[in-house]
């Protein structure tokens, strides 16, 4: 995969990472923007008109961060179950928006909650997305100590996806903090190993390994702009590609 060609990549099956801070409006004190999710939810139908099987993913830390409360005296498990919980409401959210697109979607679960969504198996997760329903995975892993990133590539190598697309507010893979440092240089495309030598902010450990072991290649990209995610997930060049190298 070359991010310096001009042609599309055609994906069949991806998974879409996107954070919960994503879902806010900056500055705000609202948890959750409906313009914000609207957006995403057209841009997402756009996208998966050509026949994308698409699976999301959606974080929390727009309500909850588990680590920040365990550091703060919570229970540490107890504080990832409170996060995991806080991914169902924006997962929610999501589907409200998706369906008023006229997307066929469902929620699935992995803490079982059956009158909000289905619980998570991984075979059924797969008949949904071959029928063209998108799928967002709520509940994290189900477990504690593992992030969304982590369950992005969980899903993705349960899915047998094609690729992780990780939604962000920056707009690739950077070798250094660009709001810190304004030479810093950004990647069309990086490996895996070379993220791994330069201890660059892809995903967390676990889930970058996932990913490595499984070659699955990660495209980072800035959300914000319009129209970003449906040139993403249509597969243009945008952002940054980590791959095998």
């Amino acid at each position: 995969m070359s991010a310096t060609s001009q042609s599309p990549v055609q994906f069949k099956r991806a998974i879409l990472k996107l954070s919960g801070e994503a879902l806010r409006e900056p500055g705000s004190t609202d948890n959750i923007s409906p313009e914000i999710v609207a957006r995403i939810a057209a841009e997402i139908r756009d996208a998966v008109k050509g026949g994308l099987q698409l699976g999301v993913v959606v974080g929390g830390g727009n309500f909850w961060r588990g680590a920040s409360a365990s550091a703060r005296g919570m229970d540490r498990a107890t504080a990832d179950y409170v996060g995991m919980l806080a991914t169902v409401m924006n997962a929610l959210a999501v589907q409200s928006a998706l369906e008023h697109e006229g997307v066929r979607c469902i929620v699935q679960s992995a803490i079982e909650m059956q009158n909000v969504a289905e619980p998570f198996i991984r075979r059924k997760a797969e008949r949904h997305l071959e029928e063209g329903f998108v799928v967002i995975f709520a509940a994290g892993t189900g477990n504690p100590f593992f992030s969304t990133d982590t369950t992005a590539a969980l899903r993705a190598s349960e899915m047998r996806a094609d690729v992780i697309f990780k939604a962000t507010m920056v707009d690739g893979v950077y070798d250094s903090d660009p709001k810190k440092n304004p030479d810093a240089k950004r990647y069309e495309t990086v490996s895996f190993q070379e993220c791994l030598s330069k201890q660059l902010k892809v995903m967390d450990a676990t889930a970058f390994s996932l990913c490595m072991d499984n070659h699955i290649p990660i495209i980072v990209f800035d959300m914000a702009p319009n129209g970003n995610v449906t040139r993403a997930l249509n597969g243009e060049r945008i952002g940054t590609v980590v791959n095998g190298g």
